[in-house]
């Protein structure tokens, strides 16, 4: 039996940072055609983290993704992001999503899409170029998009979606497609990020890429099955390997009587 988290929600994360959580869910659920593709999801983030939501397909992750960035109908429970509902005119320019499927214009050119959305934003044109040297794409700046491969078309989605430096970033699937150079490129670039003050969320099937974040959400059926650092988590598990923790905490809920490890923060959470 997996022993349940009683931390608070978000009390924890709001006493650590002396501000509101980046974000804040309590028995948050989503009905999509008669099915409950969020089962009374909640945790609490603190700002500056990379934050991993890993799970098999199917499991919610896009659907919560969607819920935070305010595109999700039928959404209940509460659920707060950078202290307010999501969606909000408020929230527009400090919180930036990356779709799993490119979301640009394939018969425009990379800087063109850049420029279109900045305009769209408000945001300065000075930043373009500085954007494209971080996803690596300078050299691409005026190819039309529907020339390009798969990862490249993601790599401009990722740069649409940090237009504006927002203070949270959800990214459904970055790394699909890309090589591991570039990889850890951006892994790198995410953890400068959080350097910074901005918070990641950053959904993949990878378990591998687990250990390039610092704290995980793990979801299957619906429910954040266990919240906690890769550290924390594999040594629960009993098992240096993320990828056979994952499972050992997927067949340990199975069992009768299991509870979800859910609500709350890891427990060291306040360090990088």
């Amino acid at each position: 039996m997996i022993g349940r988290r009683v931390d608070s929600l978000a009390v924890q994360v709001e006493l650590e940072t002396a501000e509101p959580p980046a974000v804040a869910a309590e028995d948050v659920r989503v009905r999509r055609g008669g099915v409950e593709a969020l089962r009374g999801v909640s945790f609490a983030l603190g700002t500056g983290r990379v934050v991993g939501l890993l799970g098999p397909s199917g499991c919610g992750k896009t659907t919560l993704m969607r819920a935070l960035v305010g595109v999700q109908a039928r959404v209940s429970g509460r659920l707060g992001v950078l202290g307010k509902p999501p969606g909000v005119p408020a929230l527009r320019r400090q919180v930036g999503y990356m779709t799993q499927a490119p979301s640009v214009y394939a018969d425009l050119t990379v800087r063109q899409n850049l420029t279109y959305f900045a305009a769209v934003r408000g945001v300065p044109h000075a930043e373009l170029d500085g954007l494209l040297a971080k996803v690596d794409l300078g050299a691409e700046a005026h190819r039309r998009v529907d020339a390009l491969s798969g990862g490249q078309r993601a790599r401009v989605s990722l740069a649409c979606a940090l237009l504006g430096e927002p203070r949270l970033l959800v990214l459904d699937e970055p790394t699909v497609g890309l090589d591991p150079v570039l990889r850890k490129r951006l892994w790198d670039l995410f953890g400068e990020l959080a350097a910074g003050g901005v918070t990641l969320i950053v959904s993949s099937h990878v378990m591998d890429e687990a250990r390039h974040c610092d704290e995980l959400l793990l979801m299957r059926e619906g429910r954040v099955l266990a919240h906690d650092t890769p550290s924390a988590l594999a040594a629960r598990a009993g098992s240096h390997d993320l990828e056979d923790a994952f499972l050992a905490l997927i067949e340990s809920s199975s069992m009768p009587g299991a509870s979800s490890v859910e609500d709350g923060s890891p427990r060291d959470a306040g360090a990088r």
